[in-house]
This record gives structure tokens, sequence and C-alpha cells, in this order.
């Protein structure tokens, strides 16, 4: 094993051109400071929020390999209207990998760095996608014992959108909520947190499959939005749970708009008198994700009190403050095997993550279908 003084760290890497390299580059790592430690990375999930930076929208079916086994190269074509998004980003060597889990092999010189030698700790802060870490103190939390950095590499991006999604419920005065795209793995999770919390959750997903795997672990709502009863089903399980926000990762289409036109006739039904403006019931749907890249569509048959807006991780952890994030932390440290556990179907290497066959599989963003890096295998 490395001596970890340097190590492999996947780039993705986007040509003024339109070309997408994917590769790996050998990185010294940095001695740390007082208030840091060096991780040893063993366990980086790739999430949607990953794949963003790293393929973005670019065509993987017909990306081409090169290089070598152990140093491959990928390279892909990104379609013009994406590009204009991303002019940012150009020609710039970048880092991938949000969150991770690891051991620290070695440690900065304050009290708190060195009492982490040799901990199993999860981490977040980017550029995970890589042999070696090197992070301050108060971006790594240890694991419990007995927690394997598989069970803590998924500690941070999931959990902690879950979690959110339930405390802006709470602090924006709803009772229940929706969440689409609800078979995967931040979808279970939600589950799990809102049968323990007693909080109305009304699940929305595309195929009997999906309906399952919720049905599994104890989802009472679940609506099929392929079946042409998805606005009855839709709405019944509205008024049963008196929901009036939603979470949505799927962005574009229509979704969002039946889901604030089912919750206005929900509303209607359960309304004391007639308002020919529509029901005085607030209505909230937060994009959170992009599965659909099409433009979202608004067909406004929900009276004048709704909004739609975009959610994301970062800024709500921000206006919630330090002391509200270390509650948020310290339950997902404490339920890590229970209501957060995550599952994986495939453990790969850094250079497997750019074999074109795995590739092929992760870029889909299916149900299902997770895959984990372990940089040092």
């Amino acid at each position: 094993m490395s001596d970890g003084k340097t190590g492999l760290e996947l780039r993705s890497l986007l040509k003024k051109s339109g070309e997408l390299e994917l590769s790996l580059v050998t990185v010294p790592t940095p001695e740390p400071a007082d208030d840091e430690v060096v991780v040893r990375v063993e366990a980086t999930p790739i999430n949607p929020s990953d794949l963003g930076l790293l393929i973005g929208a670019a065509d993987m079916s017909a990306a081409k390999a090169s290089g070598t086994k152990e140093m491959p190269v990928i390279t892909a074509t990104m379609p013009e209207a994406a590009m204009r998004m991303m002019a940012a980003r150009f020609d710039q060597s970048l880092p991938v990998g949000n969150e991770g889990a690891g051991t620290v092999i070695r440690t900065g010189s304050s009290d708190a760095a060195k009492a982490l030698m040799g901990k199993t700790v999860s981490m977040i802060g980017g550029a995970m996608y890589t042999q070696y870490r090197v992070l301050k103190v108060r971006d790594v939390m240890e694991l419990p014992p007995g927690t394997t950095a598989a069970d803590g590499a998924s500690w941070f991006v999931n959990p902690l959108t879950a979690l959110g999604m339930t405390e802006t419920m709470r602090r924006e005065g709803h009772k229940a909520l929706v969440h689409t795209a609800a078979a995967s793995n931040l979808g279970q999770m939600l589950n799990k947190i809102c049968i323990k919390d007693g909080i109305g959750l009304v699940n929305i997903v595309r195929n009997k499959e999906q309906a399952d795997i919720l049905h599994k672990i104890g989802a009472k709502y679940v609506v099929d939005s392929s079946v042409p009863s998805f606005m009855d089903d839709l709405t019944n399980a509205l008024v049963e749970t008196g929901a009036t926000i939603a979470f949505d990762a799927i962005g574009g289409g229509k979704l969002a708009s039946q889901i604030l036109t089912a919750m206005e006739i929900a509303a209607n039904k359960t309304a004391k008198e007639y308002s020919r403006y529509g029901s005085n019931v607030y209505k909230q749907v937060y994009i959170y994700g992009s599965l659909d890249t099409r433009p979202t569509e608004l067909n406004r048959s929900f009276g004048l009190s709704w909004g739609v807006g975009g959610w994301l991780l970062t800024p709500f952890l921000q206006n919630i403050g330090p002391a509200e994030i270390g509650r948020l932390r310290q339950r997902v440290a404490s339920e890590l095997k229970t209501t957060f556990a995550s599952h994986y179907t495939k453990v790969v290497s850094l250079a497997e993550a750019l074999d074109l066959a795995n590739i092929g599989v992760y870029a889909k963003r299916a149900t299902g279908e997770k895959f984990l890096i372990n940089p040092n295998k």
C-alpha cells in the first residue's frame, strides 16, 4: 500500500471545443495543518449530484476509451445546448465526489486532529474520488464503533437532504409531504424518517417494481404516475394525508403541475366555502433534481395560492446554522445502519469507474443501481 504522499485522483475536464475528458491524474498529498487530517479514502458514492459534475449532459452512449487499463481516458461530446450553461468550467481539470469515508492515516498537531488517528471517519468537502484527502477536523465525523467506511460513505448528501425535506416541511407550516422518484436510495430514507417520526408521505413512482420496493419497507401511500388512475390516486392520498408541500426530483415535464392541481382538488374537497380564486390553501413544489431535463410545464389549474421553487441542501444548511446542523448530523450518525443505510449494487476502483460498461450503467441514474468507488481498491 502507498505511503499516502501521492495518490490517484479522478478528474473531469470540459474543453471549449465541447469534448468532455475523464481521466486519472497523480497528485501530491499536502501535509496536514494543525487542525487537519489525512484520510485514506475507502468508500465514496456516485450520487446524481456527482454525475452533474462528472459527465453532465454529455452523450455517454457514444463515449470512447483510450489510455491504459490502469490509467484510462474517456472522451465524450457535450451537447451545444448544455455548453452555454457550463462556460465557467471550460478547460479546467476538476476533481469530483461530494462525500465519502475512510481511515485517518496522518494528522496535524492539534488535540482534536490527533484524537482521530487511525479512526474511520466520514467526510464532506468535494474531491472525494481520490486516494488521499486532506480535510479540516470540522469536515469529518468519527463513525461509531463497528461502522465500516462503506456504511458511512453516504452519510451526508442523501441523509441530510431527506432530513432537510422534513425540516423544511415543519418550518414552512406544512404537515405532510409528497416526494417524486420515491423509490431511490434517498426516497427510501425519507420513508423511514417519516414512518419513525409519524409524518404523512405520498410517494410518486413510475412503475409497479418501484412501488413494491416502497411497500416492502412499510410505505403507506404509493402512487404510480404511469397508470390511468394516477390523478385520482394522487388526489385521494393528498386528501388522506393533507400534504401541501412536494419535493420533486424529476424537474421537467408536467409532474410538478399535476401535483399542484391534485393538491388544489384535495383542498377544495375539504373547503367550507367556494372561492372563485381557488382555495386559500398554500401549495408548494420544490424542484431539487433534474431527472427529466425538459422545461417544467405549468398548466395553471390550481388557483393563486401556490409556489414553485428550487431547493438545494447547501443553502438550506447555511440557513439553519451550525447548532441545527449538529443536531441533524448526530441523528444520522446514530441511525447509519438503520434509517440511513445505503445499498450499493457494485463497488469499483477509480480505474473501473472509468470503464465504459460501468459508465453505461451508472450514467442512467436508474433506481436500484447505485455504485460505490473504493479509490484504494
